[in-house]
């Protein structure tokens, strides 16, 4: 008899009817573990699978912000409404600041054109981008060189208008004691600009001495000077450091020759050596761009037309000519950059740039939008303006 039976035969018949029930118990209760087990299995398969179809979207939504980005570079309506379509960025206009104030690799040029806009979206979101900034206890020299850094001014003055207010608006509210009206800080801060330009740019031969500062903001205060010892140090502080003008994060310049003026194929009379080369000339912001095809996206040279004047010249054998030249300083090369062909950006070898249309229409028409683009600068008339109304509104003794 083996030791089971013995032990089996020890128990009475309650007592293996107890064991039964409790054999028959561990049973139904290890297929409830097993069960168990299959339910967490099933689980954790669909929860790595939820993690890989979230880690696989992941990709695709950064794929899709840096699309976004990229086409506001080229076109900031476009872009922001790309963004928004695909539900990356809130369509409100805090979002929106946010996104142009915080946002790395944004063309700062793009900023600015969004930004300029009139529409009331644009309108509300350049208030919110203002308001990122902090300027409190900061003198305006170094208000307007953090302002200006964080995009570019547009060209058009009504764009600049808006943008110097909205500035001159929140300084003021920062800093509440350091100006009479948001007038004067409008004022004063075109002037620092222009002081910028004057003492800074090399084609500027006239400088702005202190003394002529001062002049030209006498009574800018609701009629009252402002202290001489704070236009000094506002002086100074242009005088020692220019403003920076901040480079393009986007890295691409085709968005530059977006709706160009004008552009097509022209003639271009090399600067030493007098050889006629074909060209894709673009007229743009103030600017003659060419390249060699319409196709490049960077250009071989860069004509700035500030201080340039625009004449039909007869040349042999060319009767369609038209020339660039500095009336103000004949003789000295014309300040442009060209590309060589190992990719150095050098200084360019023209007195003056001859360029040959095809017809004498085709010349005209260049001639004419050549001289639109050569403008004053805007902040001249939009500085003008403001101080007659200063002036009319000063109490009168």
């Amino acid at each position: 008899m083996t030791d089971c039976q013995m032990v089996s035969s020890d128990f009475t018949a309650d007592e293996k009817m107890e064991m039964e029930s409790i054999k028959t118990y561990k049973k139904a209760l290890l297929d409830d573990i097993q069960k168990l087990k299959m339910e967490i299995d099933t689980i954790m398969a669909d929860v790595l699978s939820f993690e890989s179809g979230e880690e696989s979207k992941t990709p695709e939504k950064s794929k899709q912000f840096s699309n976004g980005k990229k086409k506001f570079n080229m076109d900031p309506k476009k872009g922001i409404n790309y963004l928004v379509g695909n539900k990356l960025l809130e369509g409100g206009a805090q979002s929106i600041a946010e996104f142009l104030y915080k946002e790395e690799g944004l063309n700062k040029t793009a900023i600015g054109e969004f930004l300029g806009e009139r529409e009331e979206l644009h309108l509300q979101t350049l208030k919110a981008f203002v308001e990122l900034h902090e300027f409190s206890d900061l003198n305006l020299v170094q208000a307007l060189r953090q302002f200006l850094w964080s995009f570019r001014l547009p060209g058009e003055a009504q764009k600049i208008d808006r943008m110097m207010e909205a500035f001159a608006t929140r300084y003021c509210d920062c800093n509440t004691h350091v100006f009479q009206s948001t007038d004067t800080c409008y004022i004063l801060s075109f002037a620092i600009i222009m002081l910028n330009t004057s003492l800074h740019n090399p084609n500027v031969k006239d400088k702005t001495t202190l003394e002529r500062f001062i002049s030209m903001n006498r009574g800018i205060n609701n009629g009252e000077d402002l202290p001489n010892d704070l236009l000094s140090k506002l002086y100074d502080s242009i005088r020692n450091e220019p403003f920076k003008i901040p480079e393009d994060d986007g890295n691409d310049l085709t968005h530059t020759f977006f709706n160009p003026d004008r552009e097509g194929w022209l003639l271009k009379l090399g600067g030493r050596v007098k050889t006629w080369k074909r060209r894709w000339f673009i007229l743009t912001d103030n600017c003659l761009y060419y390249f060699e095809f319409t196709t490049d996206k960077e250009p071989r040279g860069i004509i700035p037309l500030e201080n340039l004047c625009v004449r039909e010249v007869p040349y042999p054998r060319k009767p369609y000519c038209l020339e660039l030249y500095n009336p103000n300083s004949r003789g000295q090369k014309i300040k442009a950059c060209k590309t060589e062909t190992d990719g150095r950006v050098v200084e360019g070898k023209h007195q003056s740039y001859t360029i040959c249309a095809a017809g004498a229409e085709e010349r005209d028409s260049w001639i004419e939008a050549i001289r639109a683009s050569i403008t004053k600068d805007p902040f001249y008339d939009l500085v003008s303006v403001r101080k007659k109304k200063v002036i009319n509104q000063a109490p009168q003794d």
